[in-house]
């Protein structure tokens, strides 16, 4: 069985969680930038005196494929790696994937990581 791992994280902690993944044995990652909110709910900056909201926050998106077996691993090492302990640290989820097919020789599911 296959998991996806998925985690959005402040954009500066991106390095620490690359290196303790790699760490771990992880051998791909997918990363993108993104924007969002949640109990924070943004925050308000002032720019040559004029006071503006910032709705959505730049973030990081992780996704991580990986054996069922290491996807507890692979979620503690993100949260480890990505903490700072203040609001906005993100959030992490997994699911499993019905099928994963590695393009270039036609593996299936856990032959293809």
């Amino acid at each position: 069985m296959v998991h996806a791992v998925v985690a959005v994280i402040k954009p500066h902690r991106l390095e620490n969680v690359k290196d303790a993944l790699r760490d771990i044995g992880v051998n791909g990652i997918t990363v993108s930038e993104v924007k969002g909110f949640g109990r924070q709910g943004g925050h308000t900056e002032t720019y040559r005196g004029a006071e503006y909201s910032i709705d959505l926050i730049p973030k990081v998106k992780l996704e991580i494929i990986c054996d069922s077996s290491n996807a507890d691993k692979v979620i503690d090492t993100i949260a480890d790696a990505g903490r700072t302990g203040t609001i906005g640290d993100g959030k992490i989820w997994a699911y499993a994937l019905d099928r994963l097919v590695r393009i270039r020789t036609n593996e299936r599911d856990v032959e293809a990581l």
